[in-house]
């Protein structure tokens, strides 16, 4: 089989075949007495299982995976699809944490008025110094009276506190919940915000579906490849 009889498939450049055999992400192909390459059926089996990594894995985890089975490395190999598979579940538990602190904070009515750190603090159970510190990491933004320089949070800054304080309630970090805050104020509030949750649900479930499809074209290329020979590569201790 030649490079192009390999791209043709998937609507590849034979210079993109050469350059994924290079890169460790197909194995080694043979030479014909002229020095031109020759794919089997066992390279086509790699590049399905290579491309069908990457839509649920990402590029670079989808070319340490192959990597590691071409080199006889299949502990390796897994490792990595149990730790894409576990950062799949953390994102998934972000965004639960997310729509419980949002769905807490939806029946409470519209806050009125402005309010300062003090009172702001003894409605959340806690110290005035976590604001502070809440306000230097970026979770909420008061503005300063002109004349007392005291901290003025309006209703938007409590609202940012409140979901800061359920987030962190929940374990997670200050800088995991910066970015949070921010998509609340850029998309104008809690209830906008709902649309672009289901987005990430969707795109975590269309993620999902892709990592089995990745698994099922892995296996299917493990089981056509030869068995490593006896004091081959082995998992590390």
């Amino acid at each position: 089989m030649r490079p192009v009889d390999l791209a043709r498939e998937h609507g590849l450049s034979t210079q993109a075949i050469r350059n994924y055999e290079d890169a460790g992400i197909l194995p080694a192909a043979g030479r014909s007495p002229h020095g031109y390459r020759a794919y089997a059926p066992l390279h086509a089996q790699a590049l399905r299982a290579f491309l069908a990594l990457v839509p649920g894995h990402g590029h670079q985890t989808a070319t340490s995976i192959m990597q590691a089975v071409n080199r006889d490395a299949t502990e390796d190999a897994l490792r990595l699809i149990d730790e894409s598979h576990g950062q799949l579940l953390d994102d998934r538990r972000t965004l639960q944490a997310v729509e419980a602190a949002l769905h807490d904070l939806a029946p409470v009515p519209q806050e009125r008025g402005d309010t300062f750190i003090g009172p702001l603090a003894k409605r959340l159970g806690i110290r005035p110094a976590t604001l502070r510190k809440w306000e230097r990491a970026g979770l909420v933004r008061p503005r300063r009276d002109r004349q007392t320089g005291y901290r003025v949070y309006s209703a938007a800054d409590v609202r940012d506190a409140r979901l800061a304080h359920q987030l962190r309630r929940g374990g997670y970090l200050l800088e995991q919940i910066a970015p949070l805050i921010a998509q609340v104020r850029s998309a104008g509030g809690v209830a906008p915000l709902e649309s672009t949750l289901h987005g990430w649900q969707a795109r975590l479930s269309a993620r999902s579906r892709a990592m089995l499809t990745g698994a099922a074209a892995l296996d299917a290329y493990l089981n056509c490849r030869p068995a490593p020979p006896e004091g081959g590569p082995t998992a590390p201790a």
